[in-house]
C-alpha cells in the first residue's frame, strides 16, 4: 500500500532527516515539502495527501493553527522538539508525536501505527472489568469507573467513582491486567486511568480536584499514549 506524504517542517535539517527516512521505506512517496503553514494550507485546499508530517513552531502560522483551520482527512504525525503539545495533539486526533531528536526506529513506529490506521483492523475487546485481591475477598472493579491508582508503602489505593480499595497487589500486577489503553503508570507511585484526566500542565496531571505527579521516567511513554 503506498502512501503519499507531504513535510511541512520550517527546519532544513529536520527536513532533510525525514526525507532520508523516507527514502529508507519505499511505499512512501514524498509528493510535497514545505517551510511555512500558509504555503501548506493552500496545497491542502486543493488536494490532501495520505499522511503529513508536521512541525509546530513555524513562526507566525503553526502547525496547530493550521489543524485547526481546516478539516484535515489526511493522518497527521507531529514532529516536534516541544512535548507540551502532546495534548493538544491527542484532542486533534493525530496519529503520532515525534519528539526529536528521534531515531529511525522511532519513526518506523509511527508509520507502523499510520498504516494500522489506514488498514481500519477490527478492534479488539477490551477488558471492562477485573477482581482485586482485598482481606479475604476479591472485590469486582469496573474499569470504566477508575479514576487513579496509588501506591502506599507495601499497599496500593484504588479510587473508583463510588469507592475505594485496598490490596497489597503490586503495581506490575495491576498493570498486567489492566489494558494501557485505559490507565497507565506516571510515577513510581501513581497509574492514572486515561479517559479520567482533566488537565496536563508540566509534570502535574489534574484529575477532577487531585493533581497527580508526572516524572521523567514515564513521561514520554505516557505522552505516546495520549496521542496513540
Amino acid at each position: 500500500m503506498q502512501i503519499d506524504c507531504i513535510i511541512i517542517e520550517d527546519e532544513p535539517l529536520a527536513q532533510e532527516r525525514i526525507r532520508g527516512y523516507l527514502e529508507r521505506l519505499p511505499f512512501l512517496r514524498l509528493v510535497g515539502a514545505f517551510d511555512n503553514g500558509i504555503d501548506a494550507l493552500g496545497y491542502l485546499q486543493a488536494g490532501e495527501p495520505d499522511l503529513i508530517f508536521l512541525d509546530i513552531n513555524m513562526g507566525d502560522f503553526s502547525g496547530i493553527q493550521l489543524l485547526e483551520s481546516m478539516k484535515v482527512r489526511s493522518q497527521v504525525i507531529i514532529s516536534t522538539a516541544y512535548h507540551e503539545y502532546a495534548l493538544k495533539g491527542f484532542d486533534l486526533q493525530v496519529a503520532d508525536y515525534l519528539l526529536k531528536p528521534y531515531t529511525f526506529e522511532r519513526f518506523v513506529q509511527a508509520i507502523d501505527r499510520v498504516r494500522a490506521l489506514r488498514a481500519k483492523p477490527a478492534a479488539p475487546s477490551l477488558k471492562r472489568f477485573l477482581f482485586v485481591k482485598t482481606e479475604y475477598r476479591l472485590e469486582r472493579l469496573a474499569l470504566d469507573d477508575l479514576l487513579y491508582i496509588e501506591g502506599m508503602r507495601d499497599y496500593r489505593r484504588i479510587f473508583a467513582r463510588d469507592k475505594q480499595i485496598m490490596t497489597l497487589q503490586t503495581f506490575g500486577e495491576l498493570e498486567q491486567n489492566i489494558p494501557p489503553s485505559i490507565a497507565c503508570r506516571v510515577h513510581k507511585s501513581y497509574m492514572v486511568a486515561l479517559d479520567k484526566i482533566d488537565a496536563v500542565e508540566r509534570d502535574l496531571i489534574r484529575i477532577g480536584t487531585v493533581e497527580i505527579p508526572l516524572s521523567e521516567t514515564y513521561k514520554k511513554a505516557f505522552l505516546q499514549l495520549l496521542t496513540g
